[in-house]
């Protein structure tokens, strides 16, 4: 017998990266060589002292019961001194910091502890699908704020109406960007800070890719911005980072309430991240500058071909400042659908398109570098003969 799924179920749109994996694996199954650039999951290995600091965890048999809380007290103290070394925060590993299972869970289930029904959340669009996943789940509203190419792809929060903000109570933003790679400086966090104090807001700010940037510039933090913590907080995980995508370990920290909230959620949904990979964790979160140092250098290089390729292309894209997307205008005025669906037909190249992430991301789709230099060049040249 076929069970129907909930109505809210039913209100969301297929998760994006899985229809882009479907869409990989029958073009496999056609015999095709399939270079993908639409997930960003990086095909680097995880850093050996990282490996070797889970398998000692792993054979200690008092780490195989339950986690429970909101983390190891050395987890939460890693990430508070790394914190405090990379940004200059201070944070208090005893109730600002709580451990997820990848930032994606805490991201998803925020708005469970902070909405209710009628609640309006706002967030960015294009944006991370989770951040509308998640409101819907809470049975709250999303508001999306468009990132538009002349506002610098940065959210305009004096054009949302007063009666949205009035029943706001969440807003989420991204920096760096996914998809358009885009930085928010101290001043426009410093903006949003203000705004929220306004219309008392709690602020969620996704900052998994913050180490994962160009040219030695150093993105910020929200937590740099003094009063901070008293209206929000920040997200980070491991995955981009330390390649650490599939270990699904990360952390949230900042105003102790709303940490509360998720930590509570959290105490009722899961049993939070293994012990193992916690301590795995510890060892990245206090490993020397040189192991990520290592890994920009190699995203550094693969933007750099890349991005001198797609110019000849005489494609419309801004240069990445951080993470690993292009996010790129749609040549000859197709959908997006359309254009990425040529591109898998025609090249044998798995993007994603834009309005995936969001009715403003039609017209643009992204690519993401995290194959190595020599598939790079081979995507360059069989996108070079699309006609």
């Amino acid at each position: 017998m076929d069970f129907q799924q909930s109505d809210r179920m039913k209100k969301l749109p297929p998760y994006l990266f899985i229809e882009m994996d479907r869409k990989k694996k029958a073009a496999i199954e056609k015999g095709v060589d399939i270079i993908s650039l639409a997930i960003g999951d990086p095909d680097l290995a995880t850093p050996d002292f990282i490996i070797e600091a889970l398998y000692k965890a792993a054979k200690d048999k008092a780490n195989h019961q339950y986690p429970l809380g909101s983390g190891l007290p050395k987890f939460r103290d890693a990430v508070a001194k790394w914190y405090k070394r990379r940004f200059g925060a201070d944070i208090d590993p005893k109730d600002e910091v709580v451990a997820l299972i990848g930032s994606k869970e805490g991201i998803g289930h925020l708005p469970i502890g902070v909405l209710n029904p009628g609640d309006v959340c706002l967030m960015p669009s294009p944006g991370y699908p989770v951040y509308h996943a998640g409101t819907l789940f809470a049975g709250a509203e999303s508001y999306l704020m468009p990132l538009l190419e002349k506002n610098g792809f940065l959210p305009d929060l004096d054009a949302i109406p007063l009666e949205v903000v009035k029943r706001a109570k969440l807003i989420w933003t991204n920096s760096p960007n996914n998809p358009t790679s885009v930085l928010m400086d101290k001043a426009f966090y410093t903006k949003v800070l203000d705004f929220a104090k306004k219309h008392n807001l709690i602020v969620a700010n996704d900052a998994a890719y913050t180490e994962l940037y160009y040219d030695g510039k150093k993105p910020v933090s929200f937590m740099e911005i003094p009063g901070a913590k008293e209206m929000g907080v920040e997200f980070h995980s491991l995955s981009k980072t330390f390649n650490m995508t599939g270990w699904r370990i990360g952390f949230a920290v900042g105003n102790k309430s709303v940490i509360k909230a998720l930590a509570d959620v959290k105490g009722n949904l899961d049993s939070g991240a293994f012990n193992p990979i916690q301590y795995a964790a510890i060892a990245a979160l206090e490993a020397p500058d040189s192991v990520t140092e290592n890994i920009r250098k190699i995203y550094q290089e693969r933007r750099d071909l890349f991005a001198a390729g797609l110019k000849k292309l005489g494609w419309q894209f801004q240069v990445p400042q951080a993470a690993f997307y292009f996010w790129i205008k749609v040549p000859n005025g197709m959908s997006s659908a359309d254009w990425c669906g040529k591109v898998l037909e025609e090249a044998g190249i798995v993007v994603t398109p834009g309005n995936g992430f969001g009715a403003e991301g039609e017209g643009y789709f992204r690519m993401t570098i995290t194959v190595d230099k020599a598939r790079l060049e081979e995507a360059l040249q069989r996108l070079s003969k699309l006609k």
